[in-house]
């Protein structure tokens, strides 16, 4: 007999979409053998106390037992190849993680281009080049040579990857693909054979980047950014060959800077599925520009299926929120001329923060009168610019905002944001959103959700390291939009559970996970619902070469498991690696 777990009574979101049930999971070998509704299960039933040493009970009266989530947007490309937790993903119930997103990844690469491929990766994803510089053992060029680098590892969860444009386009064409120069179509046919031979090994698809908001450290768009459609054809060409894969990427204008590219974008998206036989997903993000442009796009992706393709408009569930904080990318008080002297001296925290509370440190930042442009721009902020509290409000109002405090206490806004930014001995954090936020509220998020064609995604874990954490987004899911929403309506559970579960692992193939049921991976989450909740995001040096990154954690998980082994106990790292690499849909 193998080995087995039993999960007891607890009431099961199962990842179909079906309503909630009190009921049984087990899992034999990995592998989801039963699940039972209590009403079936028999009354002599003497699971609860097993005396069979390899059956480990768990009784999850009271909580709740979801599949495990499947993030199919990450960036731990390099992250990887040094660290088996995979955190914060890892501490927010994530049991399958996908990378090599936008168009960024390491392979293939030739030696003298290693540097290069980190600097586009750092310039894109905010990830430190110092520490992936340390970080990477490079022994591979090519991707299934990335592939077998990573294939004796282990990690908390799965993990998939996609082969990246950027990394293709410069590995073909050298510094005529790095500055985005035409291909020629010996050039395509090259990226063609290289796609298709990532796709055999095991890439889980293709993915690019197209929106001038992605450079490189060195203001470079990434290779790819203007590429024409006979590049982006030839290079789909290698999916529908194979008949596998899906082609991901960060459109033309999805930050806003070109409110006109997004529906020619999704145009030749369309044609191109519909070509391939195999699915597109891109990023979709509501902007300021043009707040409403999303409903049009969303709808267009349900049109084209029509016409035989299979598009995915993947959206976030939450704003896409900068933290402005001491020891972050960005602070408020960055123009502000005392305290770029202040910064200028790296002073270690604590005699940061000595300096931050002296009052006549506090008057030389704050009594700073700005010219009439930066003035402006800094009123603009204030009324955009939020208090984020513990726990962290990622909806709030106008009344959480520097101008609103500060209206509220007879107070300025710096004077807010000074005191704020002092919290916890200097590592307190505002909350910037700047994307899906046009409204003042997450209104346009929930509809997105609500539409036929929203996956699920944009997390971003291991990417953006010193200015957005939304790793944590699979937890918001559960607290915020099933829970505890006030400005607005909430979502079903069960929705939510599918979104993230059923719904992610099917786009990209993986047929084997993402439900709980009879023969499925056992992928589990058990969760003290009422109880789960987001702590606050922090700074923390745990990177290669002494490299910071904001983290997140989060109360309530009582246990993850993945392929039936509890990596996760009540939130504690167990030491469980049963994760391994995907190589290709199942």
């Amino acid at each position: 007999m193998g080995n087995h777990l039993i999960i007891k009574h607890g009431t099961i979101v199962d990842g179909t979409g079906s309503p909630a049930f009190v009921g049984d999971v087990h899992i034999t070998d990995g592998i989801i053998s039963a699940v039972v509704p209590a009403d079936e299960i028999p009354a002599h039933d003497s699971s609860d106390a097993v005396e069979d040493p390899a059956t480990q009970v768990i009784d999850a009266t009271g909580l709740l037992v979801t599949p495990g989530w499947v993030d199919i947007h990450t960036h731990y490309d390099g992250q990887v190849t040094w660290d088996d937790l995979l955190a914060p993903t890892a501490w927010h119930g994530v049991t399958t993680l996908v990378m090599g997103n936008c168009g960024v990844g390491f392979a293939p690469v030739v030696p003298d281009r290693r540097e290069w491929l980190i600097g586009l990766m750092e310039g894109v994803e905010d990830i430190p080049g110092t520490a992936l510089s340390e970080g990477i053992d490079w022994d591979w060029e090519t991707f299934p040579e990335y592939l077998d680098a990573l294939e004796p590892r282990r990690w908390t969860m799965d993990v998939g990857t996609q082969i990246a444009h950027g990394a293709v386009r410069t590995y073909v064409m050298g510094d005529r693909g790095a500055k985005n120069e035409p291909a020629t179509p010996e050039d395509i046919d090259q990226m063609r054979v290289i796609v298709r031979d990532a796709l055999a090994a095991g890439a889980l698809g293709f993915s690019t980047s197209r929106t001038i908001a992605h450079t490189a450290i060195d203001g470079e768009p990434v290779p790819g950014t203007f590429a024409a459609e006979d590049e982006l054809f030839g290079i789909g060409s290698a999916l529908k060959e194979l008949g596998t894969g899906v082609f991901e990427l960060a459109p033309a204008g999805v930050a806003g800077e070109d409110v006109l590219a997004p529906a020619k974008e999704v145009d030749w998206m369309a044609r191109l599925s519909a070509e391939m036989g195999r699915p597109v997903t891109f990023a979709m993000i509501q902007v300021d520009s043009a707040p409403d442009l999303w409903r049009e796009l969303m709808d267009a992706s349900l049109a084209a299926t029509a016409e035989g393709a299979d598009i995915w408009p993947q959206v976030a569930g939450r704003a896409t929120g900068l933290l402005s904080g001491h020891h972050t990318t960005y602070s408020l008080f960055d123009a502000f001329p005392a305290y770029q002297e202040l910064k200028a001296q790296n002073l270690t925290s604590d005699a940061l923060y000595e300096q931050l509370c002296d009052a006549q440190v506090r008057e030389s930042i704050l009594g700073w009168e700005p010219d009439e442009n930066t003035a402006k721009s800094l009123a603009g902020a204030f009324d955009r610019t939020f208090l984020l509290g513990d726990p962290p409000d990622y909806e709030p109002g106008p009344d959480r905002s520097l101008a609103g405090i500060a209206q509220a206490n007879d107070t300025t806004p710096l004077e807010v944001a000074y005191d704020a930014m002092l919290v916890d001995g200097g590592r307190g954090l505002l909350y910037v959103p700047i994307l899906n936020y046009a409204d003042g509220n997450l209104d346009p998020v929930r509809e997105m959700f609500l539409h036929p064609r929203a996956a699920s995604g944009l997390a971003d874990g291991g990417a953006h390291c010193g200015v957005i954490c939304d790793a944590s987004m699979p937890t918001f899911m559960l607290t915020h939009w099933t829970r505890d929403r006030s400005r607005g309506e909430t979502l079903p559970l069960e929705m939510i559970v599918k979104k993230q579960t059923q719904d992610t692992a099917r786009l990209y193939g993986l047929s084997d996970r993402g439900t709980l049921q009879t023969g499925m991976l056992g992928d589990v989450n058990i969760i003290d619902y009422e109880n789960l909740q987001l702590e606050s995001p922090y700074v923390t040096a745990d990177l290669p070469a002494g490299g910071t990154r904001l983290v997140q954690g989060a109360r309530g998980y009582v246990a993850t498991i993945k392929s039936g082994e509890i990596t996760f106990d009540d939130g504690q790292d167990t030491g469980a690696r049963p994760g391994q690499l995907l190589r290709g849909a199942r």
